[in-house]
């Protein structure tokens, strides 16, 4: 036993408790024992043995344990859906004023207004939640087409079982294309290599053996006995035994990184600032127009002739609180939730279509806003299939007599054939070149870990008895002792070693895998041995590559057209990522290494990310770092990954996008799953990310500028008027046949300039853009205030009567307390001014919408051009309508439509006027 176990208990040693994840020190401390104990004692170590755990140990240690899983995504039901809906802000600010408005209308029984709150608490939350359930429905499906088994050997006898229920002490068989369940420590093995591209992002297999650790200074992920979670067989087959499972794996240390809430993105910041401006410009404004109306109907009044109590019980105190929560109704953008879900949904199954699944709906306008992608290299940029790229000499010139060794060599050995094996007998036209059917092998020297090499011994009529030989370079070279140079057999002398070593460090450094390829004459056939790997000749390399896909550069050149800067976070070796990243077009001037950014502070790395658009050899949590690094200098970052080591940097970004095939945790920590790994498909997503973002800034602006707008138009018509400028109800209607016409916003066209490059949340920009629209409005309903009052003064005094088209009945359904003149006035007031707002708030969405002239360069979607057209006539019909004295309105006169008219022209010209202004300035 080794002398650090012998003191403890090595169940207590080995297998820790579930409750809480280990930290990384201790996972390494788990396995340093087993990877540095001789395979026999392994058994011992684990509590196991070569036939396995019985089925009650299993069941035992699986309720001691827990479950083999590193993270899972905690199933939401509808009532969570539910309560995400309706803690919004805005939909807590209008319940609240419903709930007061119900309270404040027991002794008037006029229960319209609270009503038509709750009527629009009611529709944007149910759309939010309709359509955030069906895009979980569909990563629920995607999720359940994964089921994923492994071998075990229960009681002597191999079996399959769920990865979930693995435990620590089984035993594994591993055979290739097998998905590693487990940390585990190779007992037996045979040519076993393993794809670690999802931990380590190396897009070449790694080589794995029983041979024990010697070395204690080498970092858990290089011990070459130990298999991680996560990783699978290239090739070969193996024996193992279970270590430590879920959480208590290499990759369980970053459980709380990936599984707890993931931090706020870009969009929901943005969506979180704008909602606060507007609460607390409300919580400014409503005060001063309540106090500014009860105050204002009373001064000069009788009432204070009444006495203290009674001026502060009366009447217009009541009205005034009333018209008040109106218009905090108006003021809110309560409309926000629905279209922003309704536009996120309807990019969602746009993006359906083109091979998308959104999980979080968010995320498809992080999309749009996104202006740097960090991305793996394997499989995003490469084809994740390894190839042979070259096949030269000694000095780096094209030889088809080393392609031609090296293809007998696989095709004759007899081991499991290895990726590097299978990318050599891809060239189907040496077989036929070759006429394989001359050759004969006569004897084989396999592979060990020991030699990095092997050898076969092959024979024909032409070519006599040959041993063929391939391997490691720096192995073959210890064993050559002359090369072959133009058809020359020339010696290999110390100062020739070095030159001929330069050849096959180039091809390393431009990140190729090189095998060096080498052959012997034999006089007679005989028995090979080890020592008959001497005095070779040294043919050539050939050199393997993880190609770029045809797709990538073109897609690579796409994104950055469309601002987005492509960034690179691999954890493979800088040498292979700087040369893939050049041949797609990527700036590899400056690499930052794994080392270098450990050794670097927050501020040191946020300084440093900028420049750099290439980061190797990076670990998980390295990956992280970046990530929040560039979200710290101001950057919406995507994250594209695929393995256990990405799903950190997936939950860090303000979008984590991940593909079907990927590891479960991966997708589980994703906002979108691909199901095509593709820059291609990317690019699409960030155009309609940007459409999305596109039609939710026009109804920011659009409501935005009305509300502030409405604020001034509603302080000045309280003081100057000694009636409620509107009525509550009135206030309420107008506001729900506005946010009616603003419906099919998502539906609504999008001018190709306003994609061509990212739109981030800019708080400055709605805020220029509220300060120099809204007051325009303000300005048109003050010249409205003006022409009801002069132009129709006739009408408006107090000691004038109706006229006769006014009859009795309507007049006391306006208002049967008040004469019926003073009721006409503030009647007609009223009813000028809703129509004239709802006009001039419903046309100008034309104009906001584009920066260009509305209807003559850009036309709005057919759908909202009827929505706006279907509104106004309402507007226009309401007041004469049977609804119209219910709703306080009174019929207009007919000199007020052509005046209306030139209103609503006038103020079209002047948004436009000044919108392009603040074009010119590039202000929005």
């Amino acid at each position: 036993m080794l002398p650090e176990l012998k003191t403890r208990s090595p169940g207590r040693l080995l297998f820790p408790s579930k409750k809480g994840s280990a930290s990384a020190a201790r996972v390494s401390s788990l396995l340093d024992p087993v990877a540095r104990a001789d395979p026999q004692d392994v058994y011992r170590l684990l509590e196991s043995g070569e036939a396995g755990l019985t089925s009650d140990e299993a069941a035992a240690r699986l309720a001691r344990h827990g479950t083999n899983a590193v993270g899972q995504e905690r199933q939401r039901g509808w009532m969570w859906r539910l309560g995400v809906a309706l803690r919004n802000p805005l939909v807590i600010l209008l319940g609240v004023l419903s709930i007061v408005t119900f309270a404040s209308a027991q002794e008037t029984s006029d229960y319209a207004g609270g009503i038509v709150m709750v009527a629009m608490v009611v529709l944007g939350v149910a759309l939010r939640f309709v359509q955030e359930s069906r895009a979980d429905a569909a990563a629920a499906k995607l999720k359940a087409m994964i089921s994923v088994t492994t071998t075990v050997v229960r009681g002597g006898r191999p079996i399959e079982i769920p990865l979930g229920d693995v435990v620590p002490g089984d035993v594994i068989k591993l055979a290739a294309g097998d998905m590693i369940p487990a940390d585990l420590r190779i007992v037996t093995a045979k040519d076993l290599f393993l794809t670690q591209a999802s931990l380590t992002g190396e897009s070449l297999p790694a080589e794995k053996s029983e041979q024990r650790e010697a070395a204690s200074d080498k970092s858990p992920l290089e011990y070459g006995c130990i298999c991680y979670l996560g990783t699978s067989v290239e090739s070969g087959a193996a024996l193992g035994v279970v270590a430590t499972t879920g959480r208590d794996t290499y990759f369980g240390t970053m459980a709380s990184s990936i599984t707890g809430a993931a931090p706020p993105t870009s969009f929901d910041k943005g969506i979180s600032r704008f909602t606060w401006l507007m609460i607390r410009l409300m919580m400014v404004m409503v005060p001063l127009v309540f106090l500014i109306n009860a105050l204002s109907k009373q001064v000069g009044g009788e009432s204070f002739a009444f006495g203290t109590w009674a001026w502060l019980t009366h009447r217009a105190w009541g009205e005034a609180f009333m018209f008040s929560l109106a218009v905090a109704v108006g003021l809110t953008p309560e409309m926000l939730p629905m279209i922003v879900s309704v536009c996120l949904s309807k990019g969602a199954l746009a993006m359906s279509s083109k091979k998308v699944i959104v999980k979080r709906l968010n995320s498809i306008q992080n999309f749009g806003a996104m202006d740097v992608l960090c991305t793996d290299k394997t499989g995003t940029l490469t084809l994740d299939r390894v190839i042979l790229e070259k096949h030269c000499d000694v000095v780096g010139e094209k030889s088809e007599r080393v392609l031609n060794d090296a293809y007998l060599i696989s095709h004759f050995q007899t081991g499991l054939k290895n990726v590097l094996d299978r990318a050599i007998l891809a060239h189907a036209e040496v077989h036929q070149h070759l006429m394989i059917d001359r050759y004969r092998k006569l004897d084989e020297l396999p592979f060990d870990f020991s030699r990095k090499m092997m050898s076969v011994v092959v024979g024909s009529e032409a070519g006599g008895i040959e041993l063929l030989c391939k391997g490691a370079p720096e192995a073959v070279f210890d064993r050559c002792t002359s090369f072959e140079l133009q058809g020359e057999i020339l010696p290999m002398d110390r100062v020739l070693i070095e030159d001929l070593k330069e050849e096959y460090q180039r091809l390393s450094a431009d990140g190729f895998r090189v095998l060096a390829v080498a052959t012997k004459k034999l006089d007679k056939l005989v028995t090979c041995t080890r020592e008959d790997e001497r005095e070779l000749v040294l043919k050539g390399y050939v050199a393997f590559l993880d190609p770029p896909k045809e797709t990538a550069r073109s897609a690579v050149a796409a994104l950055q057209r469309h601002g987005v800067t492509v960034k690179v976070l691999t954890g493979d070796n800088d040498l292979v990522t700087r040369k893939i990243c050049s041949e797609v077009g990527i700036n590899t001037e400056h690499v930052l290494l794994g080392k270098q950014v450990e050794a670097q502070s927050d501020e040191e790395l946020a300084a440093s990310v900028e420049g750099v658009n290439v980061f190797a050899r990076l670990s998980p949590l390295h990956k992280q770092r970046v990530i929040l690094a560039l979200r710290n200098k101001g950057h919406v970052v995507g994250f594209m990954g695929d393995g256990i080591n990405d799903a950190p940097g997936l939950r860090a970004a303000d979008v984590g996008i991940s593909v079907d095939t990927a590891v479960d945790i991966a997708k589980e920590s994703a906002d979108v799953i691909l199901l095509e790994k593709s820059l291609m498909v990317l690019e699409e997503g960030v155009l309609e990310g940007r459409k999305v973002f596109a039609n939710i800034i026009k109804y920011v602006r659009m409501g935005a500028s009305s509300n502030f707008g409405n604020m001034f138009s509603v302080l000045g018509a309280s003081a100057l008027f000694p009636f409620m400028p509107m009525r509550p109800i009135q206030v309420l209607t107008n506001n729900l046949l506005y946010d009616f016409s603003q419906v099919p916003i998502p539906t609504d066209e999008v001018d190709p300039e306003q994609i061509t490059k990212p739109r981030p949340w800019q708080i400055d920009e709605i805020k220029r853009f509220i300060l120099f629209i809204g007051p325009i409005s303000s300005i048109f309903d003050y010249t409205t205030y003006f022409i009801m009052w002069l132009v129709f003064k006739c009408y408006l005094l107090e000691k004038l009567m109706p006229p006769p088209h006014v009859s009795a009945a309507l007049l006391s359904q306006l208002d049967p307390g008040r004469g019926a003149g003073s009721t006409y006035a503030a009647a007609l007031f009223q009813t000028g001014w809703f129509v004239e707002s709802l006009m001039t708030q419903t046309l100008i969405i034309h104009v906001i919408r584009t920066n260009k002239i509305p209807f003559l360069q850009s036309r709005a979607s057919w759908t909202l051009i009827l929505t706006t057209l279907a509104i106004m006539a309402v507007g226009a019909y309401l007041p004469a309508s049977p609804l119209g004295g219910y709703l306080g309105f009174a019929p207009l006169p007919p000199l007020y439509w052509p005046l209306l008219v030139v209103t609503l022209i006038g103020y079209m010209l002047a948004t436009q006027l000044i919108k392009r202004w603040l074009v010119a300035r590039r202000w929005i």
